[in-house]
């Protein structure tokens, strides 16, 4: 999310100080921040005079913090307004570029707008587009098909309950076009029985947020094209906040950091080349400080790896969560 502590009026991205700990070995060249949201990160290392950014975001609302930052630090700013997976159309020209970074979770700012509708606290409309979308959670609510619907919910959510939720969204939807209470009071009717330490709502919002923005597909193709893109020695540094963007990330560096044996055994495009050097291979997280003044920072995650090859085969990086890219193809 950009998830960001809010201390006199000032945001700041999670793990910031562990992040700038990673890269600042490399200051002196090119940056490039995936999520600009709000701009924290890039902000920070634009402090250094010898460093420059290129940020992405594909939510044009980001725009004013954006050109801010362009008035400010002029030739040593450049935003483009594209998905991180489209990181081949990054023009670097004579740059050098040191590190590639993503922040995988919504700004605050993105979280409280009514029109985003990305949270269960919101009333009205389902939306969840986070820019540059095909459809919104609107569409998948009242036009997809029940099993569908289930399959969304368990595999992207692990909804436990999502046969139920499916076909009580099928059976009111057919009387009025569901809005976000109504789906919040589904969910809370399906699970009124249930004691969990997260709102009802949580799960099957993380899946359609997944599904809208076609999150699993554009981190694994923004992590190929990250590889392609950056230098031997470069670092590609990554804040998850959900396991199954920690699943991907964490198998995205281990897998390829790791030079297998060959054997009978194993299918041959299970055999990983050593691709990255990891310095860290259990994942940096929030201190209590941190977590303390920004309680969602809790679920953070970060990890990344320094590129030492220029050759890698992801097949099978692709293929091990093929699963996950296959539900968004469903809408």
């Amino acid at each position: 999310m950009n998830a960001t502590i809010n201390l006199e009026n000032k945001h700041f991205p999670v793990l910031l100080n562990e992040l700038i700990s990673i890269i600042s070995p490399l200051y002196g060249g090119t940056f490039i921040d995936c999520t600009f949201g709000q701009g924290g990160y890039s902000k920070k290392i634009l402090e250094n005079k010898n460093n420059n950014i290129i940020a992405l975001d594909r939510d044009k609302d980001v725009f004013s913090s954006a050109s801010k930052l362009q008035a400010q630090y002029k030739n040593r700013f450049k935003f483009y307004n594209i998905k991180f997976s489209q990181l081949d159309k990054v023009r670097l020209q004579n740059s050098k570029l040191k590190g590639i970074i993503f922040d995988l979770g919504y700004s605050l700012n993105q979280i409280k707008d009514s029109q985003k509708a990305l949270s269960f606290s919101h009333k009205g409309k389902l939306n969840m587009k986070m820019g540059i979308n095909d459809f919104s959670a609107d569409d998948v609510i009242s036009k997809m098909k029940e099993n569908n619907l289930i399959k969304v919910f368990k595999v992207l959510g692990d909804e436990r309950y999502s046969k139920k939720i499916a076909k009580e969204i099928v059976n009111k939807r057919k009387e009025k076009t569901l809005k976000t209470e109504d789906l919040v009071q589904i969910i809370d009717n399906v699970k009124k029985y249930q004691k969990t330490k997260i709102h009802n709502s949580t799960k099957v919002f993380q899946a359609l947020r997944i599904l809208v923005n076609n999150e699993i597909s554009e981190l694994i193709n923004g992590l190929v094209n990250s590889f392609n893109l950056i230098p031997v020695g470069g670092i590609i540094a990554v804040v998850t906040f959900h396991s199954i963007e920690d699943k991907i990330v964490k198998f995205f560096f281990k897998h390829h950091s790791e030079q297998k044996n060959s054997s009978r055994y194993l299918p041959h495009n299970d055999i990983s080349e050593s691709c990255f050097k990891l310095i860290d291979k259990k994942p940096i997280l929030p201190s209590s400080l941190e977590i303390k003044h920004n309680p969602p920072s809790r679920s953070a995650k970060l990890r990344y790896g320094i590129k030492i090859n220029n050759k890698c085969d992801f097949n099978y990086f692709r293929k091990k969560f093929k699963n996950f890219t296959d539900i968004e193809d469903l809408v």
